[in-house]
């Protein structure tokens, strides 16, 4: 119980003060609490001794008035600073798992390690966020509560006390029993919680397969074992916890018994007197009714450990060398020497060295699974190289932070994600700090100023999370925006014309093709317009460089480039049987 009690201390971090606060108005609660005993203890003091009158009364009412609104006072001050804390500690947690992501190497975040990911900032975080302090403060606050109390019974006697000490030590030693059984059930817990996060996550993200090939059954019942194996786990803990919550009951209950028999005997015998013994046999029902209570949250003590264990794993997920520095590079010139590059055993890039000069246009062409995507995410540190070195004005990437790294870069994906934010703050996410004039200029090169105007609120219109509620065209744009008002000096294009519709394209080209004025272009690309016009073309093959030169020169040359060439003439002359070409 203390390693818990310390590792949640330990998670609290900067809310370690809120939950001092909270324990140490716990205390002064405890002390309210025990006034309580002194109202009764006036009452039948001046009831055994016949000396009744309307100032005892007031005296005993004073003395409960003060203990219920000292403690109503109490009770709310701490719990507010111990949501504050559970709050706040979370919140904290999870800015810091967002920051060390943005380090993580792309490869981590594969299927398994993003529902991995989301359950945690998301169910156990939350768990963390609704037991830890309130465990913390509100076993440590019935203990101490308990403590008072038993102080209290020590002052009117000793033989009573020390019975009532004794029961504690008994509700502590059954407690260790619950914590040692308990420890495999939360573990188990925490699992099927995440494999249900995973499983509804993995369902929503891919409905449109799941409707298109008509697997709903089979999906459903994917989620429905993920569901029921939760319950399981669940229920299990509590079937686990309920002996031992019943044991520790009958403990108190025991010794609450003990001490009327003891009172009893020693009024008997006369060594107590009346109102002494009235007081004990109150005492029994009062002096461990804290203790049950934190008998009950110390239930739910393993489940906020496994939680916090399971948050703090992320601090092991690798990342990549951050010991870099603010770096300007004198010229944008990048250069690839002697790169290897794997997923896992698989290779990807083997031995690839070349050149790119400041202020040229250079595409990337090649069969699917050449290494174009990676080569481009080796330049913006997605990934960090295996062998060799990637650099960027003569500085490894891998010496600049992240931040001066990004910012001589700006990059278009094929597959483009648009926040749940309005379309001003999605153009503007390169370069907050730029004003609206600069977000529809921009917006105007991009070919997306007059469909964002016809939206319902034109730049301040929301858009659903992803963008889903344009279409793949107008997503494309707005990316283009994006990078178009960054203003990065090497840009990075991955088919950034793939999704745009046929009458819009040649406005679009023309927008990218401002885009590149004066900037170091990189592009994967597959349309004979874009590849034309570029100052050097680098065709990869199974993580080579085949060929490299200028359109042409290599449309001259036997090979890869001169039959892409050729099949994508072939498939922009195709035209419907019927119509003039």
């Amino acid at each position: 119980m203390i390693s818990a009690f310390r590792k949640i201390w330990d998670f609290a971090g900067s809310e370690q003060g809120n939950i001092k606060k909270s324990i140490v108005l716990a205390l002064l609660h405890s002390v309210f609490y025990a006034f309580q005993f002194g109202a009764v203890f006036v009452i039948l003091k001046a009831l055994t001794s016949g000396e009744t009158s309307k100032l005892t009364a007031l005296y005993a009412f004073g003395i409960m008035a003060v203990s219920i609104i000292g403690r109503i006072i109490l009770n709310t001050y701490s719990q507010l600073q111990r949501v504050h804390a559970g709050y706040f500690m979370v919140a904290n947690k999870r800015i810091s798992i967002g920051s060390k992501l943005r380090s993580v190497p792309m490869g981590h975040f594969n299927k398994n390690n993003l529902g991995q990911m989301t359950a945690i900032t998301t169910t156990t975080l939350t768990d963390v966020e609704n037991t830890a302090p309130v465990v913390l403060v509100t076993v440590l606050g019935g203990f101490i509560n308990s403590v008072v109390f038993a102080l209290s019974v020590l002052l009117f006697d000793w033989r009573i006390g020390l019975i009532v000490f004794v029961g504690m030590a008994a509700f502590i030693w059954t407690t260790s029993l619950q914590e040692k059984h308990s420890r495999k059930g939360a573990p188990e817990r925490q699992r099927a919680q995440e494999t249900l996060v995973e499983k509804v996550l993995e369902a929503v993200q891919g409905i449109s397969v799941i409707k298109s090939f008509h697997l709903g059954e089979k999906t459903n019942s994917h989620v429905s074992a993920a569901i029921e194996e939760s319950c399981t786990k669940n229920l299990a803990i509590e079937k686990q916890m309920t002996p031992y919550q019943i044991f520790q009951q009958i403990v108190l209950n025991l010794f609450a018994v003990i001490i009327m028999i003891v009172t009893a005997v020693l009024y008997k015998n006369g060594s107590m007197e009346l109102a002494n013994a009235v007081m004990m046999f109150v005492a029994a029902f009062m002096v461990f009714e804290q203790m049950k209570s934190a008998g009950i949250s110390i239930a739910t003590l393993r489940i906020a450990e496994s939680s916090i264990d399971k948050a703090n794993e992320t601090d092991n997920v690798p990342v990549m060398d951050e010991g870099g520095r603010d770096i300007v590079p004198k010229n944008c010139d990048i250069s690839f020497r002697d790169v290897d590059f794997s997923y896992g055993e698989r290779k990807i890039l083997d031995h690839v060295s070349f050149d790119i000069k400041e202020k040229t246009t250079t595409a990337i062409v090649g069969p699917s699974g050449s290494g174009k995507t990676t080569l481009c995410s080796l330049i913006a540190r997605f990934w960090d190289v295996k062998g060799g070195s990637v650099t960027i004005g003569g500085n490894d990437v891998r010496d600049f932070t992240l931040d001066s790294l990004m910012n001589n870069i700006s990059m278009v994906f094929q597959n483009v994600y648009l926040f749940s934010d309005t379309v001003e703050n999605n153009i503007k996410f390169g370069h907050p700090e730029a004003t609206h004039e600069q977000v529809v200029e921009a917006a105007k090169k991009a070919c997306c100023h007059d469909f964002i105007m016809q939206l319902p609120d034109g730049y301040d219109t929301v858009l659903e999370e992803g963008g889903a509620s344009l279409s793949g065209g107008e997503r494309q744009r707005i990316s283009i925006a994006r990078a178009i008002l960054k203003d990065s000096p090497i840009i990075i294009l991955d088919e950034a014309t793939a999704n745009v519709d046929p009458e819009n394209e040649d406005r679009l080209q023309s927008a990218i093709e401002a885009l590149m004025e004066n900037k170091t272009i990189i592009m994967i690309a597959h349309r004979l317009k874009t590849v034309r016009k570029a100052d050097n073309i680098l065709v990869l093959d199974s993580g080579h460089i085949v060929q490299q030169g200028k359109h042409s020169e290599l449309v001259k040359q036997e090979g890869i480039y001169s039959r892409f060439i050729s099949q994508r003439e072939k498939a922009e002359n195709w035209h419907i049987a019927g119509q003039e070409a």
